[in-house]
């Protein structure tokens, strides 16, 4: 249901209360007929204030754990406790429910954002005057790999380059 608007959603509600069968609105929008029941339901159950503007809620884990322990100590459905709390899909509640026994039942919060694929820091944290032998010959090392890598990488740019200036002077 993410790739719907706010506006196709309450428009799916709308068409949906005139009589129009969930088989007919899954194949117009091209989404599940499963999501299009939830949403009815979420609809019917808290109104269109419900259907998010912003782009992401935020979830803390002491609520998380509420609505987890309500599946799993209470026995009741996912689907009803995800309407129950105006959650935007039932699938975010069995991810919620699978990570909190994957990691012992205990909620574990995700950092925002992507990792860094960089090193922090890439500079020893020591001078190499103070260095040690294995250090020093640990640090030339490395330092011999990372400029074969950069020789190798400039002779592919130049060959490259070369190539394309080749390639256009033949087109003249």
């Amino acid at each position: 249901m993410g790739k719907l608007t706010r506006e196709q959603k309450i428009e799916i509600y709308k068409k949906r209360k005139q009589g129009i069968s969930y088989k007919q609105l899954s194949n117009q929008y091209g989404i599940r007929r499963t999501n299009i029941i939830y949403l009815v339901r979420l609809i019917d159950s808290h109104g269109v204030e419900i259907l998010r503007q912003d782009r992401n809620r935020y979830y803390s884990p002491a609520l998380k754990e509420e609505i987890i322990n309500k599946v799993i100590k209470d026995d009741k459905s996912i689907l009803s406790t995800a309407i129950e709390y105006g959650l935007s899909s039932d699938g975010m509640l069995h991810t919620w429910i699978n990570d909190y026994k994957a990691n012992g039942c205990v909620i574990i919060e995700k950092p925002k954002g992507r990792k860094s694929i960089m090193k922090k820091n890439n500079k020893p944290e020591k001078k190499y005057e103070d260095m040690t032998a294995e250090e020093k010959v640990k640090y030339l090392e490395n330092r011999n790999l990372y400029l074969e890598a950069e020789n190798e990488y400039l002779k592919k740019l130049r060959a490259a380059v070369q190539q394309r200036k080749e390639q256009q002077s033949t087109k003249k």
